[in-house]
């Protein structure tokens, strides 16, 4: 079963010492990690920051499009509401059919602000407990989506370059 994965942490480093967690538990076989990008939002900066990361160069623009289109309508976007409500309605149309949904997009709006930091991820395989455990005491919040093996589908062919 597929998932894609939003751990906020309730500081700029806490994503990235989860990306390194993250990396252990696949080495450690808890799950297989498809691709993954770090948000950053220091405290008065307008729009936090991505990071991204592929070894698999020809795989590496596909997800950056996802993470970047993801990203891009979360946080760009000018902070009103009816402005914010419509690039939310309309990246939930793009990926309603990958398994995230409009509720969850406005979740992840909402949690990651200023001073915080996030984890996006989209496993394979995996064991999401074994790594929550492994986040225990970072001051971590999730927000998660199962996909079914239809949306796994959707999402891999549009963005992961299958």
């Amino acid at each position: 079963m597929a998932a894609f994965t939003v751990w906020k942490f309730d500081d700029l480093g806490g994503a990235d010492h989860a990306e390194s967690i993250l990396e252990d538990c696949q080495r450690e076989g808890f799950l297989k990690v498809v691709d993954h990008a770090v948000v950053t939002w220091p405290a008065g900066d307008s729009h936090p920051s991505t990071s991204h990361t592929n070894d698999e160069k020809w795989r590496a623009t596909g997800w950056g499009a996802l993470w970047g289109v993801l990203v891009g309508a979360l946080f760009f976007v000018p902070v009103v509401g009816g402005v914010v409500g419509g690039a939310i309605a309309a990246i939930s149309k793009m990926t309603e059919d990958a398994g995230i949904t409009r509720e969850q997009l406005e979740t992840i709006r909402t949690e990651v602000t200023p001073g915080t930091s996030a984890l996006f991820v989209v496993t394979e395989e995996g064991d999401l407990d074994r790594v929550g455990e492994r986040f225990r005491g970072m001051h971590s919040k999730l927000v998660a989506t199962n996909l079914t093996d239809g949306e796994r589908q959707i999402l891999l062919e549009t963005f992961g370059g299958r």
